[in-house]
């Protein structure tokens, strides 16, 4: 399993209901900032491009990169903080705890 980030622009007129709903059927993510997002899946980025870009409008931008092992942040809500700190140290155990009370938008 990876972990990506995922950023997106939505173009008028899309579902972001639906867009989000895609995401989280990734089943590990965090909801980092309005349209950053964080998932832990075992598909390539260009897998969850195409993907997401059901969910898009045309003119909408999308960004999928494999997250590395380094990150820096400030002021994100505490579940979010707490996923990518697991995430990044490849701390299994406590991502594993975290994982069912993550699951969460904030």
């Amino acid at each position: 399993m990876e972990a990506y980030i995922i950023s997106y622009d939505m173009a008028w007129g899309g579902d972001y209901d639906a867009l989000h709903e895609a995401i989280k059927s990734y089943g590990a993510w965090a909801h980092i900032t309005e349209s950053t997002w964080a998932v832990l899946t075992e598909y390539s980025a260009e897998v969850i491009r195409d993907h997401l870009s059901e969910y898009l409008p045309d003119g909408s931008r999308l960004f999928v990169v494999r997250s590395g092992d380094e990150a820096a942040w400030q002021y994100l809500n505490c579940a979010s903080d707490e996923w990518l700190e697991a995430i990044l140290s490849q701390d299994a155990i406590r991502l594993n705890k975290l994982h069912a009370i993550l699951q969460l938008d904030s």
